[in-house]
């Protein structure tokens, strides 16, 4: 049964499109809320949703996690593999709330993760049955590749962004997924974010929202 995730939404009253952040480990959702300042004015009629994941982090007790992280918090494989699959699910359910409570189809729907947000990204979209507008990654990772080209029911295009100096998900993980995902069939488009570390850059920012704009109806 899914978990039903707590989201603030931005964005004008009657949306025609929308965009749903996906936040890393030990964060939560209004750590990618902000972006929607950012981006909003250049996506008219967009509404932006960020959930907070469904687990408090072990790591930070203010911040939220997807699923534990085994290396990090000394959780158990099981534990993470089970959790995820909890996850999969609340994300999953979020999405067609999402969906529904604006009145639009799935081709309006963009789904921007950041880290351990960017792999339930990359996890779960393509397992939907809907294709929605796009996929956007942030210095995150792909999961289980050698399962996705099997399991995959659908193939949005997807932009992966990394920082070349990232000390958290190896900047090795952008051609690791990149690779993955076009074996699969997907079309995939990359970002090098230079010089920066775990997290966002003004040009990745500003490649992400050429992508939307090319990718996500008006």
């Amino acid at each position: 049964m899914p978990r039903e995730l707590q989201s603030e939404r931005k964005g004008p009253e009657n949306a025609t499109r929308a965009v749903v952040f996906l936040h890393g480990y030990g964060a939560d959702g209004a750590d990618l809320l902000s972006l929607a300042d950012v981006l909003g004015p250049h996506l008219p009629g967009t509404a932006f949703y960020a959930p907070d994941a469904a687990e408090r982090s072990t790591v930070n007790p203010f911040g939220r996690q997807w699923f534990p992280i085994p290396w990090m918090d000394g959780s158990t494989e099981e534990q993470a593999r089970a959790s995820m699959g909890e996850a999969v699910q609340d994300v999953n359910a979020f999405l067609d709330t999402v969906l529904k409570a604006e009145g639009i189809g799935a081709d309006r729907l963009a789904v921007i993760g950041f880290s351990q947000g960017t792999m339930m990204a990359l996890h779960v979209v393509p397992r939907r049955s809907q294709q929605i507008a796009c996929v956007i990654g942030f210095s995150g990772r792909l999961l289980a590749p050698e399962l996705l080209s099997a399991e995959a029911k659908v193939k949005p295009p997807v932009l992966l962004l990394h920082g070349d100096q990232d000390p958290v998900v190896p900047f090795t993980d952008l051609a690791k997924a990149a690779d993955g995902l076009a074996a699969a069939g997907f079309g995939v488009s990359t970002h090098v974010m230079r010089g920066t570390p775990h997290g966002i850059s003004q040009d990745g920012l500003q490649a992400a929202l050429e992508f939307l704009r090319e990718h996500l109806p008006e």
